[in-house]
């Protein structure tokens, strides 16, 4: 059984700066392509970014230029830095593991995931 614990989330104002983790159980967390995911209340779960095993990362394009997804396979942790935080960001934040090797962006690519995490960016 594979956990995934995120954490590192808060009450931000516009602008700043916040930095998730989750932490991944399991012995062959390396060899997984992870994800993060945002839910804001009343839209459909969204893909932020993604990181393969070889630490090759993509983007949504709402995000890019401002996270920035990284993993640490010693720490069995996959990150995400978050800056020039807007209010359109606030959500709660996901990260899970992808089953297979199809696209990023569909949540059913991916079999395991965390409780998450609230982010709130104020105006």
């Amino acid at each position: 059984q594979v956990q995934l614990v995120e954490s590192g989330g808060g009450l931000v104002q516009a602008g700043g700066s916040l930095r998730l983790s989750c932490a991944a159980s399991g012995r062959t967390f390396s060899t997984y392509t992870m994800g993060w995911f945002r839910q804001a209340p009343g839209k459909e779960r969204e893909f932020v970014a993604g990181i393969n095993w070889s630490g090759t990362t993509t983007y949504s394009d709402s995000v890019k230029g401002r996270f920035t997804i990284s993993r640490d396979n010693a720490k069995n942790t996959v990150y995400l830095q978050m800056n020039s935080l807007k209010p359109e960001d606030t959500a709660v934040y996901y990260c899970a593991r992808r089953t297979s090797s199809s696209g990023y962006v569909e949540p059913s690519n991916y079999d395991y995931w965390g409780q998450g995490t609230q982010v709130t960016v104020s105006s």
